[in-house]
């Protein structure tokens, strides 16, 4: 079951009843500026603003990318202000032992990390999510065949994932859980515990031909992490729901789930695609890292195509 309502979720969570949340799994907006509604329109409208509207490249136009780089300091501090504020509100909705789970970039991650723990969430690590990437690796702007060789940044091939904990209530994590069912992560299957490396892919065409929306996560890492969040059962929030992948997740693997999203655009498609999302790959629940054979996912990349095989192997 989950619930989805159009809002702000720092509103949202001034009203929470306190200990209704067991989990928290987002993706958010974590330059701030890069989804307010003045840098919004403008991706929509295909030109200006953070957001980079890559050219055609060998006859395939890649996917806008928001650029941090361009961040003022002011705005990196405000991104710890916010977060600060925001785990604040979300600490008291939170039922104690639970996790949180929050998608961050490497350039900002620091300033996402300060902001939770110093509202008092616990830092439990950091996984890692390991794909095919595009953003950095770029030359020196306007000196590209000056400098044929150099480039500015590494090219980007992974995506941290923030974990923090709300302190337990209890003297031990087994009396946490046996009084509130958290303060624990659920193992894969075959006893295997979640490890901090995930090899993922580019989200499929199949799930973008659903939602195209500019930061959708695929189904299958987003149902490892719904599932390992509630080792027994709760309510998982997704605060900044975008277009409903996480709240899809959740209906997949089978828990209950709430998503906040105030953008009406992205309501209006999350609405429409939470169940589509969540019908597909049946028999998938998250639980191991990859998808059976008779649920391979084929993933369109501008260079080539991946097949996730049963092997967890990626056969390029």
């Amino acid at each position: 079951m989950y619930e989805i309502f159009r809002s702000d979720c720092i509103e949202w969570l001034s009203s929470c009843r306190p200990h209704s949340l067991h989990a928290v799994c987002t993706d958010p907006p974590y330059g701030l500026i890069e989804y307010s509604s003045k840098e919004i329109n403008k991706l929509r409208n295909g030109k200006g603003g953070v957001w980079r509207i890559p050219p055609e490249f060998d006859g395939k136009r890649r996917r806008p990318l928001p650029r941090f780089s361009v961040l003022t300091l002011i705005q990196k501090k405000a991104i710890c202000d916010y977060f600060q504020k925001w785990a604040t509100l979300l600490m008291p909705a939170l039922a104690p032992g639970a996790h949180v789970l929050i998608a961050t970039n490497p350039l900002l991650q620091s300033h996402v990390y300060y902001g939770s723990i110093s509202a008092g969430l616990e830092p439990r690590g950091t996984i890692i999510r390991l794909y095919h990437g595009f953003r950095g690796g770029d030359r020196p702007k306007g000196a590209e065949r000056e400098f044929p060789d150099l480039c500015v940044g590494p090219r980007g091939n992974h995506e941290p994932w923030l974990l923090f904990r709300k302190p337990i209530s209890e003297r031990t994590v087994a009396q946490n859980i046996r009084k509130w069912g958290l303060g624990a992560l659920r193992m894969l299957e075959g006893e295997k515990p979640l490890p901090d490396v995930i090899p993922s892919f580019k989200t499929p065409q199949k799930e973008r031909k659903i939602v195209d929306h500019p930061s959708l996560k695929p189904q299958h890492l987003l149902r490892i992490f719904c599932r390992a969040l509630l080792p027994k059962g709760g309510i998982v929030l997704d605060p900044f729901m975008g277009s409903g992948s996480t709240i899809a997740a959740c209906n997949a693997v089978g828990v209950d789930s709430v998503g906040i999203e105030m953008d009406e655009a992205y309501f209006n498609m999350a609405r429409k695609a939470i169940p589509l999302l969540s019908s597909l790959y049946p028999g998938f629940s998250g639980q191991s890292l990859h998808i059976k054979e008779n649920e391979k996912v084929a993933i369109e990349e501008p260079e080539q195509l991946i097949l996730l095989e049963e092997s967890g192997n990626y056969n390029i």
